[in-house]
């Protein structure tokens, strides 16, 4: 019986050859994802190289875009992406840190579970879905009572003058902002439920009101995380395609109105790459995706060093010692 035991017992060298092969295989499989990443941006750089020797940094200030003449400028599509993404970002910033705020430390622990739930569920339904939403009811609405109401009381601005389309750039902003809510909302919920709950405990302890609590010790103890969670957010609506593809109204031209359609990096690519036949248009469009891919990249990096760096402070912040 003993010998029968020992039998079943693996040797020494069978069991570190095993932890190898495993320790090896998640290695390639890491890297392998690393390798993909570099062959994307390679394959994007070699598309585009015809585009970057003719125009120049001079494809990132021109305007014009003739595939005819194949004269190309990305101006009006770099306009396009900045302003709708900072609408988005503008609207989702301060819904999703209020809404954040109030499930950590207002509501109720089942109400915050189910609430949590449903706007993190907003991330899972399908851009397209959020792009049909957005012509068929959001659009409508714009263009029928709130572009009206906007060119009535602040149409002395040129941000709300212009005949009014509901497609355009503020659709596409709002449609943004709904789309990267639940990005900015789980990272920043996560932040404020690392803050230890000395510093909580030590702001009421001194008088403070539940909102003081949340302003003093709270919000100034995560502000580094919820930064990253808008540069996160911010990523995300750069790099949004069908939504906003179906609402911002696709004319490549730069407008100071929100109501005037315009055009993002994104949707450029998305309308133009199938029907595109010749060398250099092919090329414009992978310059342009190019340039995404470097933004996109830099945005997300920067996002997950700036979560990072406030989770791992909070997390060491102990009473009676420092971090």
């Amino acid at each position: 019986m003993i010998f029968s035991r020992l039998a079943q017992v693996p040797k020494n060298h069978e069991v570190h050859f095993a932890d190898r092969l495993f320790a090896g295989t998640l290695k390639v499989t890491a890297s392998s994802l690393i390798v993909l990443l570099f062959l994307i941006g390679l394959f994007l750089f070699h598309t585009a190289l015809p585009s970057i020797w003719r125009f120049g940094w001079h494809f990132a200030f021109t305007s014009t875009w003739d595939p005819v003449q194949e004269v190309f400028g990305a101006l009006p599509v770099i306009y396009g992406t900045i302003v709708s993404s900072f609408i988005a970002v503008l609207i989702a910033t301060p819904l999703s840190i209020g809404v954040a705020l109030f499930l950590t430390e207002v509501a109720p622990a089942r109400i915050a579970k189910v609430l949590s739930f449903l706007v993190e569920m907003l991330a899972a339904i399908p851009s397209v879905v959020y792009g049909l939403w957005g012509i068929f009811v959001l659009a409508p609405k714009l263009r029928e009572a709130v572009e009206p109401a906007l060119a009535k009381s602040l149409g002395f601005l040129p941000f709300f003058s212009g005949p009014r389309y509901g497609v355009g750039m503020l659709a596409a902003g709002l449609i943004l902002a709904i789309m990267i809510t639940p990005t900015i909302f789980s990272i920043s919920k996560e932040v404020f439920l690392a803050v230890p709950a000395s510093l909580k405990e030590a702001a009421l302890g001194l008088g403070a009101t539940r909102w003081e609590m949340m302003r003093i010790s709270i919000l100034s103890a995560a502000k580094t995380g919820v930064f990253g969670a808008v540069i996160l957010g911010l990523g995300r609506a750069l790099g949004e395609t069908m939504a906003v593809t179906m609402v911002i109204g696709n004319s490549a031209r730069i407008s100071a109105s929100l109501f005037a359609p315009g055009q993002t990096m994104a949707s450029v690519i998305a309308n133009e790459y199938a029907e595109a036949s010749g060398e250099m248009h092919l090329a414009a469009l992978a310059e342009i995706g190019l340039a995404l891919f470097l933004i996109t990249f830099i945005v997300n990096t920067l996002a997950r060093v700036f979560v990072t760096l406030s989770t791992q402070g909070l997390r060491f912040e102990v009473p009676g010692k420092t971090s």
